[in-house]
């Protein structure tokens, strides 16, 4: 099997170099080498794969599918999908797309969100713009996780132009903006090149804004989100993405803004304003969790970095002097 080869690549070229046995495999002894069967078998497989991050070995997996004549259908191709998210590989996930295409199956909303969310990922909003297109083209109806999703997809390469003209069409829809919305504005801002000198500021009048913020509406696809062992944080690549699976109160989900722009700020190492935001949090009753004391300390560490380094050539010449 490929996936097999892929693994033991360096037995492989053992093999190679003793030179090749050609005789038919048994019954059993193919048995022992191919690790799945059946679909079912299959989907456990690519779940394992995208729980241990390794996803650049999921086409292998599809084409060991595809040679034991195993038919995928549209559930698989949606767990193939996510898996090539997790692991930003846009490419990888076009091809499931086509893929999927080919076998007669035409994408859902999930599907395109997945596809977008990848979009984000890999900082590529022109694509996302397509995909959204070819959502007309296909008369699938955006939700508002679409819209979110998009969102963050062009606030990813700080195209704070199309953040707004989403915002805009969300708003003509009845659709209110909640706090990933918020969360998309603000890290726009923060991408944006050049950088305006009002970028902390707006940042913060944004935080401001968003505690006013409404629930935009649920669909179903929240609860396949969830059977796919994906995160809202995760599909709007929030920066929390990575810890909010952790216990103890690491990520507190209430303060979603408030963690995206104290990492805005970590970013743009502007200590005022993450005292500012400090402030602003105790005034509001809450208190820091991990994450925004991670970014606190981040800024500091960075801080310290910096001026050691600055003063490490002087001392230098100090001693020569001396």
């Amino acid at each position: 099997m490929r996936l097999l080869r892929t693994l033991s690549g360096h037995l492989r070229l053992v093999t190679r170099a003793i030179g090749r046995r050609r005789f038919a495999s048994s019954t059993e002894e193919y048995a022992k080498r191919n690790y799945a069967n059946n679909e079912a078998e299959y989907k456990t497989v690519i779940g394992s794969l995208t729980s241990q991050r390794r996803p650049y070995l999921l086409r292998d997996v599809y084409d060991d599918m595809m040679l034991d004549g195993v038919k995928p259908e549209r559930d698989t191709f949606h767990s193939l999908i996510v898996g090539t998210m997790k692991g930003s590989r846009l490419q990888d996930a076009f091809f499931f797309r086509d893929e999927m295409k080919s076998m007669g199956l035409a994408p859902d909303v999930a599907l395109f969100n997945f596809l977008i969310s990848t979009c984000g990922k890999c900082k590529n909003s022109d694509q996302a713009i397509q995909l959204l297109e070819e959502m007309k083209r296909s008369e699938v109806k955006p939700t508002g996780q679409t819209y979110i999703c998009l969102l963050n997809a062009c606030a990813s390469g700080g195209r704070l132009d199309r953040v707004y003209a989403i915002v805009r069409d969300m708003t003509a829809a009845g659709l209110g903006l909640n706090k990933f919305c918020y969360a998309g504005i603000i890290t726009a801002h923060k991408n944006k090149t050049p950088l305006p000198d009002d970028t902390a500021s707006k940042i913060f009048e944004l935080v401001e804004q968003s505690k006013g913020w409404s629930s935009v509406e649920q669909t179903k696809d929240n609860a396949e989100n969830i059977m796919l062992g994906i995160s809202e944080e995760e599909l709007y690549n929030l920066p929390t993405a990575e810890y909010i699976h952790r216990r103890g109160g690491f990520i507190s989900r209430q303060l979603t803004v408030y963690h995206v722009a104290f990492h805005a700020y970590a970013d743009l190492r502007t200590v005022e304003a993450t005292e500012r935001l400090l402030e602003m949090l105790e005034k509001d009753g809450k208190s820091p969790d991990v994450f925004i004391l991670m970014q606190v300390m981040r800024y500091f560490v960075v801080e310290v970095i910096s001026f050691c380094m600055y003063c490490y050539p002087l001392r230098k010449f100090t001693l020569c002097e001396v």
